[in-house]
């Protein structure tokens, strides 16, 4: 048991460490780490170097080289690098390789060499140049922070969604800081840096000092700093030797240790494993290599060669030319397993000295056992093995392949290329066709289309025989890909596989195929289409033809008029009349009169074009109401210049009532036999001017005036809604007896309402009374309709 153990070391009495080999790398450096930009992707991910950096004793005619490797070595892409100067290397989250460069441009490229984008951080960083750079990771993205040569930094949190922020100015900072880093806090990102002995906060607003609780005296300044994986704790390297580690926070310490070594590390990173208490440094030097924790001692390690740290979310991967390691802590459970005289449940499993048939057998011995998570851990071994094979090269651990989840990884390994491979992980793990197998074939037939050696029609065939009909395969979206490398045949022919219209338009437009589009965006049923196809064919066609093209097809048409009714009228008006559509032209003539014309000579002529619009389609309705608003619109203006205000755009109602507010109770009444108003509507509107005006005698007068057609119930409603129960009072006496009740209810008269409702033997009312009824005021009203009620059941 020993052999497992041998490559354990202690640090203290509570963990213990491990290095081990993950590959040999065989990718034949031909220059040290030490000369070329390092840039590691986390999570397994690719090695990227430029090669021959701009440095003084290299010659000036030597072109540099940016190479891309996979983590066990092997080459992914190769290409001269004739861009500007470069500082700073870092992958995204994505995996794409930003290249920060000196004027502040930063070039994006894919893991296969291939140029993505590229994008500015500002005219400031132009003018100023760049000195130093990182690429860091948040919660919103991955994030480009710049350090210029005014000693000033500029920073942006997400660079697919560039906002660039300049950091406040650091007093008293007329050199570069002895080290700086990124550090997120609260979904923000920060800038911490070191002056001297002074460490300083930035954030987008304040320059804020820092002070390290229990930090040792007569430290001068700080040589290196290092976040943690999850952005919660903190290290710091003084020029005493000493390493401070505590939280992220600046409010608890963790450790101090003295390495006694004052000469500054190459690199400085945090080692731990989630949910463990334990927390370490790995510090690394020219030729050697420590770890530190919360204890006097540490564990150091002898480098034979340059070596390059890169942090994981459980340990620390560490490459030279010949070797990739990892060193991580040893979990408990393995502890548990593996020391002497365990009798963990782990350690007697061991001694069958096979693993698997011993835990597979050991299962059926124990009472309900879910084999959900046996076969769940067994398919994550398999996939894990299969992954940190030499030719794949993603040595991933099992937290970070749980962390990163088995899509991201799918999207990996679309991204090498390696297809056969995540369908087989698919089909393994049975996931759906549109998450798994499909969206990988998708990604496959992109790629197909790229190779131009290969004929159209070859390419096409082999992408529909491979594709068929599988669902979540959009052949619109391989035909754009395919279009966008120049291969318009192709996309064509790619094209006629997509059984969707409405997917297919919008290629179609982009290979001028108008027309074609047009039909099929009216058969996808698709509006929206149809309309963007509209608009494109206006803009390529002459009137004329786009007219006539547009009458072979009636949807389209009919869809173009509902645009023109909004953003173009006159043209509008051409097509009714180009179509003898006069039913359609009147109601646009009626639009206009209150739209366009502001006078009112101009609306009343519009409004007899549509009356005579009208009268030729036949519809005598639309015509009379059409006159009817003509009459309207002067009389209003009549009224305007003889009693003032305004009536104008008034319907007949609020003319009336404007009228009867402002006393003309005759003209009003003029006004309503003119335009044919009910009496029993004439009354209501009547009835509330009168109430609203509060002219409570003329109000009586006028209910006086003859019987109402509408009764009285309203005006004892009207009466209370104004809070006038005296007046109210006026009308409840004369309400029919059908509705006696509510309006005595209504004036608060509940004695009363009560002996209605008995006269009237009407359980409803007296339900409605006992409803208004209260326990303190009149418990002898509530007596009197309950004897009413027992009376009424004993006959």
């Amino acid at each position: 048991m020993d052999c497992y153990t041998a490559n354990w070391n202690p640090l203290g009495d509570s963990a213990f460490y491990r290095k081990y080999e993950l590959y040999s790398m065989d990718w034949d450096l031909k220059e040290e780490l030490r000369d070329c930009l390092v840039a590691a992707a986390p999570y397994g991910g690719p090695i990227a170097l430029l090669r021959n950096p701009w440095r003084k004793e290299k010659a000036a005619s030597m072109r540099p080289v940016l190479e891309i490797y996979s983590a066990s070595g092997m080459p992914l892409a190769s290409l001269m690098w004739k861009s500007g100067p470069v500082v700073s290397l870092g992958w995204s989250a994505e995996e794409e390789l930003l290249c920060v460069q000196e004027d502040g441009v930063v070039l994006v490229y894919g893991l296969h060499g291939d140029f993505r984008r590229h994008f500015s951080m500002g005219n400031e960083v132009l003018q100023n140049r760049v000195l130093d750079a990182r690429i860091f990771h948040t919660e919103l993205g991955s994030g480009v922070a710049i350090l210029t040569g005014a000693h000033r930094f500029t920073l942006s949190a997400n660079v697919s969604d560039l906002k660039l922020r300049r950091m406040p100015e650091v007093p008293g900072l007329q050199s570069a800081p002895s080290c700086w880093t990124t550090l997120c806090r609260d979904r923000v990102a920060h800038i911490l840096l070191a002056v001297g002995p002074d460490l300083y906060l930035l954030d987008h607003a304040t320059c804020s000092p820092v002070t390290l609780p229990g930090l040792a005296p007569g430290v001068s300044s700080f040589l290196q700093m290092a976040v943690s994986f999850t952005s919660r704790h903190l290290a710091l390297f003084t020029d005493t030797g000493y390493i401070w580690m505590g939280t992220a926070s600046f409010k608890e310490k963790l450790c101090e240790f003295n390495c006694n070594i004052r000469a500054p590390p190459k690199q400085m990173v945090w080692c731990s494993r989630p949910r463990s208490k334990e927390r370490a440094v790995v510090v690394a030097w020219e030729r050697r290599l420590m770890v530190v924790g919360d204890t006097p001692e540490s564990i150091q390690f002898v480098l034979d060669e340059d070596s390059y740290l890169v942090p994981e979310l459980d340990g620390v991967r560490i490459f030279s030319r010949t070797t990739h390691e990892f060193l991580h802590e040893v979990p408990v459970a393995s502890e548990e397993i593996f020391k002497i005289a365990s009798m963990a449940p782990g350690a007697l499993l061991l001694e069958a000295q096979k693993e698997y048939e011993a835990a597979s057998f050991g299962k059926c011995f124990l009472d309900r056992f879910p084999p959900d998570s046996f076969v769940r851990m067994c398919q994550d071994l398999r996939i894990l093995n299969a992954i940190r094979d030499y030719h794949i090269g993603i040595p991933l651990t099992y937290s970070q392949y749980k962390q990163l989840t088995i899509q991201v990884l799918l999207d990996r390994l679309v991204l090498r290329r390696l297809y056969p491979l995540a369908i087989q992980i698919c089909e393994y793990l049975r996931l759906p066709e549109v998450q798994g197998v499909s969206r990988i074939l998708a990604h496959w037939a992109c790629y197909k289309v790229q190779q131009k050696d290969v004929s159209d029609e070859d390419v096409a065939r082999a992408i529909n025989q491979k594709l068929g009909d599988t669902p979540g395969v959009s052949y619109s979206d391989i035909a754009a890909r395919a279009y966008g490398c120049g291969r318009t045949e192709l996309a064509i022919k790619l094209l006629e596989y997509e059984p969707r219209s409405g997917e297919q338009v919008p290629l179609l437009l982009k290979m001028k195929r108008s027309k074609l589009a047009l039909s099929k965006a009216i058969e996808s049923g698709d509006t929206d289409l149809v309309f963007t196809v509209l608009l494109h064919l206006k803009n390529e066609l002459n009137r004329g033809d786009f007219f006539m093209t547009l009458r072979n097809q009636p949807m389209a048409l009919s869809l173009y008029r509902q645009f023109c009714k909004h953003q173009e009228l006159e043209t509008l008006k051409d097509l009714y009349n180009q179509d003898d559509n006069h039913q359609e032209l009147g109601s646009f003539h009626i639009r206009a009169s209150y739209t366009a014309e502001e006078h009112i000579e101009g609306r009343v002529a519009a409004l007899q074009k549509a009356a005579e619009a009208f009268n030729k389609a036949k519809n005598d309705f639309a015509a009379k109401a059409t006159e009817d608003q003509m009459r309207l619109l002067r009389l209003q203006r009549c009224l305007e210049d003889e009693l003032g205000g305004r009536f104008l755009d008034l319907s007949v109602h609020d003319t009336v009532t404007t009228l009867i507010l402002g006393g003309h109770n005759k003209r009003a009444e003029q006004v309503a036999r003119d335009f044919r108003i009910p009496d029993k509507r004439l009354w209501w509107l009547k009835l509330t001017a009168l109430a609203d005006l509060e002219d409570w005698e003329e109000l009586e007068k006028f209910s006086k005036s003859k019987k109402s057609p509408i009764g009285y119930l309203p005006f004892v409603e009207i009466c209370m809604k104004q809070h006038n129960k005296y007046e109210a009072k006026k009308y409840a006496s004369r309400v029919g007896p059908e509705q006696k009740v509510k309006a005595l209810l209504l004036v608060g008269d509940v004695a009363q309402a009560a002996d209605v409702a008995i006269e009237h033997r009407n359980e409803a009312e007296m339900s409605l009374v006992l409803s208004h009824c209260t326990g303190a005021t009149d418990g002898a009203t509530v007596d009197k309709i309950q004897r009413a009620r027992a009376q009424a059941q004993k006959k």
